[in-house]
């Protein structure tokens, strides 16, 4: 019994065997597709390192590129700044071409005469240099003078202190030498129209009148007069100014005071 249902399994083993075979050598119907080839690309140790540092030396061109253009931007800024500046510092209506080449003239005039002293050459160009400024561009000049002031102000606040209180003295000591020598001039004046006048009583020339000393005389008395009305309206003005605002601020408080008190009513 055992031996024949071996024989049974046996049979039925080889038959699956042929038919499997059969299958294999049989053609199908639909054509096959072809297998898809995938070639990958492994990259030897020589091209890694060559692709670092082709990487590495890109990055270091851009970078270094960035740089350089960042320094480039600034520097245009600059330059933008620098040409906004001289533009708003040079007056419009003052021809640099005659008053800069008067200027630079002057300051080379002063080198040359003060070239055997060393003092002299340290002062004198500079000292010229800033006169001819004034006198020939007067209006850039103070530009550049309120430009240099506001700087000193923005940086140096107790230099610039310190450089106002120079200039108020040197205001002050400068009105009190024109106030010397307007009375010296008034003195000398008086002294020769005295003398004068002692000539003609003695002689009984008319000098003055040959002179014209009585129109002059009389142009400037005219002249005091009419400072002095000016002054006198001036300082009337200013009282009159002073008055008004006095009131006005008295008027001011009423009207505050009156609103404070509807509010406290409502």
């Amino acid at each position: 019994m055992l031996r024949l249902l071996a024989s049974r399994r046996g049979l039925a083993a080889a038959a699956v065997a042929v038919g499997v075979h059969e299958a294999r050598d049989k053609l199908p119907i639909y054509p096959i597709p072809e297998p898809e080839v995938v070639l990958v690309e492994t990259p030897s140790e020589l091209e890694k390192q060559i692709g670092v540092a082709r990487r590495a030396l890109t990055d270091t061109y851009l970078d270094a590129h960035a740089r350089v253009q960042t320094v480039v931007s600034r520097w245009i800024g600059v330059e933008q700044a620098v040409e906004n500046r001289v533009k708003s510092l040079v007056a419009p209506d003052e021809p640099l071409t005659p008053g800069i080449l008067y200027v630079g003239v002057a300051t080379l005039t002063g080198s040359v005469l003060a070239r055997n002293r060393i003092f002299w050459r340290l002062t004198l160009p500079p000292a010229l240099l800033i006169l001819s400024l004034n006198h020939f561009l007067p209006k850039t000049s103070h530009n550049v003078s309120s430009y240099l002031g506001s700087l000193e102000e923005t940086h140096f606040p107790t230099l610039a202190e310190k450089h106002e209180i120079a200039k108020a003295h040197s205001a002050m000591t400068w009105e009190r030498v024109k106030d010397a020598t307007q009375n010296g001039r008034e003195t000398f004046s008086e002294g020769v129209a005295n003398l004068v006048g002692k000539v003609e009583e003695t002689t009984g020339l008319k000098l003055r009148e040959t002179l014209g000393w009585r129109r002059a005389q009389v142009q400037s008395q005219a002249e005091v007069r009419a400072k002095e009305v000016v002054r006198s309206a001036e300082e009337s003005a200013q009282v009159a100014k002073a008055v008004v605002e006095e009131k006005a601020e008295e008027v001011k408080e009423i009207v505050e005071e009156k609103g404070k008190e509807v509010k406290r009513l409502v």
